[in-house]
């Protein structure tokens, strides 16, 4: 992470990508994002982002599914959810390195420690492979939490890269009125927002109207887009028969039910809070757009929250960067063992055991 780079306000080619994962099948799932990594940087992309854990696909079965009749399910998304590190993130590492490419990917993470640990996580891969930013999400939203744990501050960081300072939030963290203000603040020029296919939130076979994901989400990163004075690339997956199949697994009311649920898009978000592009949700594609990232200064003269149309000495604001994970809390000791906090982190990651920054 290079937060004191200079900042740049060229022009600069981004990709959203709007596509299905192979449902609960990593080995598949990762060849296709690898694919689409080199697709995306053929058609003269810089940045390329993934929705939601594409990697292996959204857990979207514990909306409507008693936890009773979960275990197998969650078994294979276990099974199937990536380590950091791994030779699938080597592999998209190194397809990020060889296409000269950015590369933002959705996946779920398991504990090295333990393999019912699960993150929601995303990744910032640099143009030369490198592991940029590790994000864990901050709180898994409503039923999530019946799979994913709860992530913490380590990956709240903007990144400063030749293209523009980058920073990642995953779904309903895109609601976190203080994760999105840390991010504005550290000067982000380039925000990636990833989310599901569908949001099952209301039972639209029923009488309730149905949650509409897609509609939501224009609203939410717009208001970022919109206070941040940045430009927003929001990846969604796209709900495939093969994927409806999986999810189903038989259950021709689970098929209806999420046949019946409003799909979201993948597009692209101006600072103003207007869409530059955006693409069907009928099919699987990638949307390009170009951001010209110069546009953000008349703007800011209007409102910049991160740099004059703020009070700091007014408002005091900590976020506590340190990683969490099992073993090194403190949650246990062995008279044996070596310093724990000392132990070194995951490779690739960025030592992040800090007391925290203020604003």
């Amino acid at each position: 992470m290079m937060t004191n780079a200079p900042t740049t306000h060229e022009a600069v080619t981004v990709a959203s990508v709007f596509a299905a994962p192979v449902m609960l099948d990593k080995a598949a799932t990762v060849a296709k994002a690898c694919g689409l990594i080199r697709e995306a940087a053929k058609g003269g992309a810089q940045l390329v982002v993934f929705p939601e854990s594409f990697v292996p696909g959204f857990p979207v079965w514990t909306s409507y599914r008693k936890p009773v009749d979960n275990h197998e399910f969650f078994t294979r998304f276990a099974l199937n959810s990536l380590a950091v590190p791994s030779p699938e993130i080597r592999q998209i590492a190194e397809t990020a390195a060889s296409n000269k490419i950015f590369v933002s990917l959705g996946f779920s993470e398991v504990s090295n420690v333990s393999a019912g640990c699960l993150w929601n996580s995303n990744i910032l891969f640099g143009d030369d492979g490198s592991i940029l930013n590790h994000h864990r999400k901050l709180v898994p939203t409503f039923y999530e939490k019946l799979v994913w744990a709860s992530g913490d501050g380590a990956g709240l960081k903007v990144c400063g890269t030749r293209i523009g300072r980058i920073g990642s939030l995953i779904c309903g963290e895109n609601n976190n009125t203080l994760a999105r203000f840390s991010l504005i603040a550290q000067g982000e020029q380039i925000h990636t927002a990833s989310f599901p296919s569908v949001w099952p939130f209301r039972n639209p076979l029923g009488q309730q109207k149905a949650y509409d994901l897609r509609a939501a989400n224009r609203i939410r990163v717009s208001a970022h887009c919109l206070e941040g004075k940045v430009f927003s690339i929001v990846s969604s997956s796209y709900l495939d028969e093969a994927s409806l199949e999986v999810l189903s697994d038989g259950d021709e009311t689970a098929m209806a039910l999420l046949k019946a649920t409003p799909r979201a898009s993948s597009f692209i978000v101006g600072p103003e809070g207007d869409v530059i592009s955006e693409g069907s949700v009928e099919k699987e594609t990638i949307i390009y757009g170009e951001l010209d990232l110069l546009r953000a200064i008349e703007l800011k003269q209007h409102h910049d929250l991160a740099g004059y149309y703020n009070r700091f000495d007014v408002f005091d604001f900590s976020v506590d960067r340190k990683r969490h994970q099992p073993m090194r809390d403190r949650t246990v000791r062995y008279s044996t063992d070596p310093e724990i906090e000392g132990a070194p982190l995951e490779e690739g990651s960025p030592d992040t055991r800090s007391n925290g920054f203020l604003f």
